[in-house]
């Protein structure tokens, strides 16, 4: 019996805020995530992520296996951090098909294992803490390196690139093996979804998708590729474009182009976002704005984690994490990065560490308790009809230690 093993290497918090409340097998790009591939595999798939994901990992996705995996007869683990394209999910097949145990390396880094026939693995599943020793003991440095190509997301505007390149296969991926409706060239509805009158559609550069129950208003713009996802509604006059990915339950209005927004996040007024990742249970109040493009029109460095990193990407927009709020008429300065559960005001010209409120132009940044956060979740979560549970009160606890550092390295000193 071939199992599947997928695995939160010691490179997930580089992507951090988009990891730091989620596993990273469930980032959305190219409107799938890592999981959604998986699954397409039809095998039975174990799931290792850090400790504080655990919980969540127990009720979102708890058709992942999180026992012992070390009896089957072959093993083939994937990194997270994997690109959800179907490129790589053809790539998969291709690497279970050959039945050669050997290693998939991307840039130095463990990409996939094959194991076939268990040969070298040890029986216990090891945390995230105890994988590189694991992959030392079970002979890992030894296997042949298998010639594949199987990117991985390294860094959270990475999502971004690959979101613009990989959606248009992904979504004609999902004509093949989807129910929906052609409404006009190129436009496909799933059960119950709506457009709007006076909707002008252009596919020229890939399919629209609105799944089941999304609908738009009146006068909207739709520019492929582009995924609306379940129960998603486009506000009047929404334009979306150039590669947008827009999960479920989301309210989305003004000018979206070449983005991920994930599920439960609002954006319902005007202003424009562009080139950004946004979590999930974001508010983006009206007039919130953010730069994706330099003065100069040459390619973005972003300061991330302490480091200078070069994009190599003329438009790159903001990284926003879960629970993160902006006041009215916000504006986000290029490449800059919000953590999760923070509240913007006004102008943002840095990165924003986790759990603050954020009002610099005034002189102002203080720190934000859990407790309060907890409170606001639970409000959100009524009005959407989600129960607030147990595990995610602790995830909120979690994310608020783990991102301690961020308020303390932040160089903006916290009125506390």
């Amino acid at each position: 019996m071939m199992t599947i093993v997928v695995f939160e290497d010691e490179h997930v918090p580089r992507l951090y805020p988009v990891t730091l409340g989620r596993p990273s097998y469930a980032i959305s790009c190219g409107a799938f995530r890592l999981l959604d591939w998986l699954k397409l595999l039809g095998l039975p798939i174990h799931g290792i992520v850090r400790p504080h994901l655990a919980g969540i990992q127990r009720q979102d996705y708890s058709d992942l296996g999180s026992g012992p995996f070390g009896d089957s007869k072959s093993i083939l683990f994937v990194n997270a951090r994997l690109v959800p394209s179907r490129t790589v999910f053809q790539t998969l097949q291709e690497v279970l098909a050959s039945d050669q145990s050997g290693v998939v390396m991307y840039d130095g880094e463990i990409a996939a294992i094959l194991f076939a026939r268990n040969a070298g693995v040890l029986g216990a599943t090891p945390t995230t803490a105890q994988l590189p020793e694991y992959f030392v003991k079970a002979g890992v440095a030894q296997l042949n390196p298998l010639n594949y190509k199987l990117p991985l997301i390294q860094y959270p505007h990475d999502i971004v690139r690959y979101n613009m390149q990989i959606l248009s296969e992904n979504l004609e991926y999902r004509l093949s093996i989807g129910s929906y409706h052609e409404v006009a060239d190129g436009v496909f509805l799933g059960a119950n979804a709506r457009l709007g009158q006076y909707v002008v559609t252009d596919t020229t550069s890939g399919p629209v998708i609105l799944e089941s129950n999304a609908v738009t208003g009146p006068f909207c713009y739709l520019n492929g590729p582009a995924y609306i996802g379940h129960g998603a509604k486009l506000i009047e006059h929404a334009a979306v474009k150039d590669a947008v990915s827009i999960g479920h339950t989301t309210k989305i209005g003004g000018e979206v182009e070449a983005s991920v927004i994930e599920p439960y996040t609002n954006k319902q007024h005007h202003g424009f976002l562009g080139h950004s990742y946004l979590g999930s249970w974001i508010n983006l109040g009206a007039g919130t704005c953010n730069s994706d493009l330099k003065n100069t029109y040459g390619t973005v460095n972003v300061d991330h984690q302490g480091e200078k990193i070069a994009t190599g990407m003329q438009f790159v927009g903001c990284t926003i994490g879960d629970y993160s709020k902006s006041a009215i008429n916000t504006s986000i300065f290029t490449g800059k990065s919000i953590g999760v559960c923070s509240m913007l005001y006004g102008f943002v010209t840095t990165n924003v560490p986790s759990y603050v409120n954020y009002a610099r132009l005034f002189g102002q940044v203080t720190e934000l308790p859990p407790e309060v956060m907890i409170a606001t979740q639970q409000r959100m979560f009524r009005r959407r009809k989600v129960e607030q549970r147990p595990c995610d009160i602790q995830l909120l606890h979690d994310m608020y230690e783990l991102s301690r550092d961020e308020r303390q390295l932040a160089g903006d000193p916290l009125s506390l």
